[in-house]
């Protein structure tokens, strides 16, 4: 296998899929609640995100970022009037956004720390993996970015001082289990930032979207950012990510301080333009939290299910027994895909498509396996 050996892949090779299922290249299919972790937020090749991207391919792939395109155009436009947003910069996926981020708000506020919280999850890059203090992921490529500061999320309201540039983090902790931020403890960093005259930023990678039941987590909370990363469930499933700059950092960036030569090309815009069609719909995504509700309410009904937590359709379950046997477990055996976040956290990530039909055959799944 020439594949470097950076992932701990299932024995598993998926052919195709369409909304809530893959099939493998042995004919069996697959009921998949992971979703490309929270990418394919539309399922598997969603017929009009297909239909766009295979038009825009026809007419144009790729040109640089020295011209404008209209698909990209119109994507900023968008996402901007849909949020706190005054610009966008595009990359391609969270990392970048969140290394865009990183670069945006040391130029505001050069030489300031980064505040992060514990447990926190912002990509595998360098910076952003300076931001991500976990020790097995930050210790071997040490030594790491200087100017993080990882603080309890609880504290870090208290943490905040005049040599704070901003604090970096995300309204639900993905990666670690799906740790809901409350909005007061938001709120609260969100005052102590505007004491000092440091940025909040988002990382709403994988709960922006409709992944929670609103377009961004940030709506439900009461708490508005100086920024925000996007990406995972932008693109409808193409690799696509963005930062969007509010008021505050408007006018922080010139030409030259940041760039990718394939962010934002027409076919990811194309693609992302279909997918905020589709999402950002208010019954649409009172259907996201009512299957969020459903999934919750069956989850609890295992034996061995001894929590449930979560918002939308980012789900967790705190289990008796190991989650990362149970979730291979559930892959071979039951032909269901989800994933182990810790030693006893088992994470629901579907399609925001997902039928409640599809919800309770995934619990029914899960209720088969032997304990």
């Amino acid at each position: 296998m020439s594949l470097a050996n950076t992932y701990a892949r299932y024995p598993v090779e998926f052919v195709s899929g369409q909304g809530a299922w893959l099939t493998d290249s042995g004919g069996e299919r697959y009921l998949d609640f992971l979703s490309g972790i929270a990418v394919n937020n539309l399922g598997h090749c969603h017929p009009q995100v297909v239909a766009a991207v295979q038009e825009q391919v026809g007419r144009l792939m790729h040109v640089s970022n020295l011209f404008y395109t209209e698909p990209n155009v119109r994507l900023a436009e968008r996402l901007a009037a849909r949020s706190f947003g005054e610009s966008v910069f595009f990359c391609n996926s969270g990392a970048e956004a969140n290394e865009a981020a990183i670069k945006l708000v040391r130029k505001h506020r050069p030489r300031g720390d980064v505040i992060v919280a514990l447990n926190a999850f912002h990509g595998r890059t360098y910076g952003a993996l300076s931001a991500t203090p976990q020790e097995a992921k930050q210790a071997p490529f040490a030594p790491l970015v200087p100017g993080f500061r990882a603080i309890e999320a609880t504290e870090i309201a208290a943490a905040v001082d005049a040599d704070t540039a901003a604090v970096l983090i995300e309204p639900i902790q993905g990666e670690s289990g799906v740790n809901v931020m409350s909005p007061e403890l938001l709120a609260g960093i969100r005052a102590a930032c505007d004491a000092v005259g440091a940025a909040l930023v988002f990382d709403e990678v994988q709960t922006g979207m409709g992944r929670t039941g609103s377009l961004w987590a940030y709506e439900q909370l009461g708490v508005e950012p100086d920024a925000m990363t996007l990406a995972k469930g932008l693109g409808g499933g193409l690799p696509i990510g963005a930062l969007v700059i509010g008021p505050k950092l408007q006018s922080v960036f010139a030409p030259g301080d940041h760039g990718s030569t394939f962010a934002g090309g027409p076919v990811v815009s194309a693609a992302a333009n279909v997918a905020l069609d589709v999402i950002d719909d208010e019954a649409f995504l009172a259907r996201v939290r009512e299957s969020g509700e459903r999934l919750v309410e069956k989850l609890r009904e295992l034996p061995y299910v001894a929590s449930v937590r979560g918002r939308g359709l980012m789900v967790a379950a705190e289990i008796t027994t190991e989650a990362p046997k149970l979730a291979a477990r559930a892959l071979t055996e039951q032909r269901l895909i989800i994933n182990a976040t810790g030693a006893t956290t088992l994470r629901f990530l579907p399609p925001l498509i997902v039928s409640p039909e599809e919800i309770d055959d995934a619990v029914d799944r899960l209720k088969m396996l032997e304990i």
